[in-house]
């Protein structure tokens, strides 16, 4: 079988490379920069929780801040504050860090080939393969099982399969800087609304550096760097009545912020990610995040395809979830912009009329709440399985809550570090902590579960925990390998539990024969 091809090592074509890696798939990834990312502290990242496990790359700890809370503050008075307890504190770290991270893990993987300096310039697609031709110090021409193309806002490859991209250009513009100063916050992050300085937002990184973002009218021309002292001086002294304190200024730029969507993200044996597909940023949505949940949700898809028979549904699930949980998140600011940024109309009075007020909009997208910054759900999947009988604090296509499980052979994890691998089966079993494995594997539904696992089209590891919020005793959750729940089912039910696999071989089968009847 031919390697995956994948244009661009930004972020998301790194961590796609290193994701298909993890599934025994071989890749080759075209580099088109000209050597390792500017190291630019004023161009951060946020992770969410169910993205942390990027931020544990090697070397990235020193570099990355957990947050302890996020606060607002209108006019130097608290208006609102949110604490983040364990796991639940988003991760804020320069992209440059992250995409270093990336490269050197991809350096040590045996499966993936970088090429240097090499662009894509023209591709084909041939029966069971992608032919690509690419530039270097000569053209050469490379054969792959599947293409994606992770090749930014210009994408070459979005252009060669004649994908339009329409959207909105410059929907917000900030000014940024980051700094190192000690300022009181102890590592929260927060807005601030009413000071001298005007509308704010403070996110800390480690080693007392914090970004300040702020927005800028529209019309505004050039920010010049006196005038960028000059908004840092005016903040700064606003916060500490008059008298700033010290500071020393590190990086600063200008943060323009688009809103595209590509009408397509599949073409044949082709897809889009990343910026490539979907450009956005306003009102704090996170780019590299975005494009690292479309790493989590194709990279499995591909997996499943590349090592059986290519499973038609399965890929166009890729397409038909992550553009549509995309497209909701920018509609979610189009909406949101009219208030917040204080543009009048009828809109806006709707809006204001559903009580999402300024802050709490202002708050979303950094904080990873609501329809700006909350994890997609893909309750219309054809993947996704509603059962009549069971349920669970996490509705099916929602990610899955990260609770103590214990593997067949008694090692005990959480759940969210076995996501990336199979697709799970995770019984709730109250007392499976005090037994070991042996005197339990064997009893109860653990057989009929172990043969429903063997009857599922993609490889599946069966799993227990003591219980799952708001799930009854021995209720089978049903997790994708990115950590979406497929379905919640009563474990002891043969007919939910054969229904959920004839649905899942009829959208997913990957192999050939009957699905068995557990």
């Amino acid at each position: 079988m031919l390697p995956v091809i994948i244009a661009g090592a930004g972020p998301t074509g790194l961590a796609l490379a290193l994701a298909l890696a993890g599934h025994r798939v071989p890749t080759i990834v075209l580099d088109g920069a000209d050597g390792p990312p500017p190291q630019r502290l004023a161009r951060t990242c946020v992770l969410f929780p169910d993205l942390a496990h990027w931020a544990r790359l090697p070397g990235l700890t020193r570099e990355t801040a957990a947050w302890s809370g996020w606060y607002a503050r209108q006019r130097g008075r608290v208006a609102a504050h949110r604490p983040f307890a364990d796991g639940e504190a988003p991760l804020h770290l320069p992209q440059h860090a992250l995409e270093g991270a990336l490269r050197a893990a991809v350096a040590g993987q045996e499966l993936i080939r970088v090429l240097p300096g090499t662009r894509i310039t023209d591709l084909e697609q041939h029966g069971t393969e992608v032919v690509v031709r690419s530039t270097e110090l000569t053209e050469q021409t490379l054969r792959g099982s599947y293409l994606v193309g992770c090749d930014g806002a210009r994408s070459t490859v979005r252009k060669l399969l004649g994908v339009g991209f329409p959207g909105r250009t410059g929907v917000e513009r900030y000014a940024v800087a980051t700094l190192r100063a000690a300022f009181p916050w102890e590592g929260e992050g927060g807005l601030h609304r009413g000071g001298p300085g005007g509308e704010v937002t403070v996110r800390p990184l480690p080693g007392d550096r914090w970004r300040l973002d702020w927005p800028l009218p529209e019309g505004d021309g050039l920010v010049t760097p006196d005038a960028m002292l000059e908004r840092v001086h005016t903040t700064l002294g606003g916060w500490y009545e008059g008298e700033p304190p010290p500071y020393e200024l590190l990086d600063a730029g200008v943060q323009v912020c688009h809103q595209r969507l590509a009408l397509r993200w599949r073409a044949g044996r082709v897809f889009l990610a990343g910026d490539a597909a979907r450009l956005l940023g306003a009102l704090g949505t996170q780019p590299v995040a975005e494009g690292l949940r479309d790493v989590e949700n194709l990279s499995w898809k591909l997996a499943a395809a590349w090592h059986h028979a290519p499973a038609e549904g399965l890929l166009d699930s890729y397409e038909s979830e992550r553009r549509a949980a995309v497209a909701d998140r920018l509609r979610a600011v189009d909406q949101a912009l009219p208030l917040v940024r204080g543009r009048r109309g009828r809109l806006a009075r709707l809006i204001r009329g559903r009580g999402r007020g300024r802050l709490r909009l202002l708050t979303d997208g950094h904080a990873g709440d609501g329809a700006l910054g909350a994890p997609a759900r893909y309750p219309d999947s054809p993947l996704t399985f509603a059962s009549r009988r069971a349920t669970s604090a996490t509705p099916p296509g929602a990610a899955v809550l990260d609770v103590p499980v214990t593997a067949l052979d008694g090692t005990r994890t959480r759940l969210r570090h076995c996501l990336g691998g199979p697709l799970l089966l995770v019984l709730t079993a109250p007392g499976s902590r005090v037994w070991e494995a042996k005197h339990w594997l064997s009893a109860g539904l653990m057989p009929r579960l172990a043969e429903a696992a063997r009857a599922l089209p993609l490889p599946t590891e069966l799993l227990v925990t003591e219980a799952y919020p708001d799930a009854a005793a021995h209720t089978l959750l049903v997790v994708r390998p990115d950590g979406h729940l497929a379905a919640t089912l009563p474990g002891a039910d043969r007919e939910e539990l054969r229904g959920f696999i004839t649905r899942w071989h009829a959208e997913a089968d990957t192999r050939s024969g009957e699905p068995t009847a557990p």
